[in-house]
């Protein structure tokens, strides 16, 4: 059984800057492979792993469910990978072409050409990854900051994006909590597995267990990569916040949150219903990761809200 891999981690409206500064003199800790991924169909026919050679360099893409299903893409957030929703995937595929990206410097991605973090150029890269897949129309999810990146491609390819479902996307930088997680200082990395448990508490609900398999895949994140991207959500959601951008973009939009969240205040949730037909839903006793805490109550919501937006069957893979 694939284990979770770690949470996506949130801006700090004062920290986030602080901290990618911090990590551009933090040593790298690489983990994507040094030779492109080939296709691997050793699970299923329609399952499949490659490596797209995009302008930002070479990036790392799953796909999963029949090969002429509506596709639904998967974004994940900072600090994490396409594998923060293998849970939720076997919940998906029985109706659509399931699509998990690792954004650049994430996961099995190379880092970004030039280094560049911002979420208008993860979105791109994201655009661009589709293009070479063959999918024009797809419903775009995003957990935490990965939401931003599904907004941002919205705006940048409103034809590309049927629908958006954005999973505990904080709506402002007033909403944000005060940190309960412990900080680490990318000059001592890699920190021990107490660290590692104390900086992805906050990430789900109190009493959440947090497995050791978890704590290892955290070990293995590019920490220069989490400062850089914390930055770039932190000047993207500074520039406007997120229901002014999508009330201005139109699209359809449902937003799910554990009403149990730590890091963005749940009651802020609400900012999204001034969204014209927004679907607002809380994930009942999930913390900010329903996407590990609740994969079933999560994705009966997520396919609920995909149904009335189906784009027919997508050559991707």
């Amino acid at each position: 059984m694939t284990p979770p891999e770690p949470p996506a981690m949130p801006p700090h409206p004062d920290a986030a800057a602080r901290t990618a500064a911090a990590a551009a003199d933090a040593p790298n800790v690489p983990n994507a492979p040094d030779t492109p991924v080939s296709a691997d169909r050793s699970h299923a026919e329609d399952a499949q792993d490659a490596v797209l050679a995009l302008d930002a360099g070479e990036v790392h893409v799953r796909l999963d469910g029949p090969r002429d299903a509506p596709a639904l893409v998967l974004v994940h957030g900072s600090a994490s990978s396409a594998g923060a929703w293998s849970a939720l995937v076997p919940l998906l595929t029985s109706s659509h072409r399931v699509v998990r990206i690792d954004l650049p410097g994430h996961g099995s991605s190379g880092e970004p050409a030039g280094g560049d973090y911002a979420v208008e150029e993860q979105a791109a890269a994201v655009g661009q990854a589709l293009d070479l897949l063959g999918v024009d129309r797809a419903v775009v999810a995003g957990h935490s900051s990965g939401g931003y990146t599904a907004v941002a491609l919205a705006e940048k390819r409103p034809g590309l994006v049927s629908a958006l479902v954005l999973v505990n996307t904080g709506p402002s930088t007033g909403a944000y909590l005060a940190p309960e997680s412990a900080a680490i200082d990318p000059a001592q990395w890699p920190p021990s597995d107490e660290q590692l448990r104390g900086f992805a508490s906050s990430a789900f609900r109190n009493g959440f267990r947090i497995p050791q398999e978890l704590v290892d895949e955290l070990r293995g994140i590019r920490i220069r990569a989490v400062g850089a991207a914390m930055g770039g959500s932190l000047a993207y959601l500074g520039l406007k916040p997120v229901p002014d951008r999508l009330i201005a973009l139109g699209t359809p939009v449902q937003v799910l949150f554990g009403d149990q969240d730590r890091r963005w205040r749940p009651a802020s949730f609400a900012d999204y219903r001034a969204v014209p037909g927004a679907d607002v839903r809380a994930v009942p006793g999930s913390g900010h990761t329903p996407i590990i805490e609740d994969p079933r109550r999560t994705a009966d919501l997520m396919l609920a809200f995909a149904a009335l937006h189906r784009t027919g069957g997508s050559p991707a893979g």
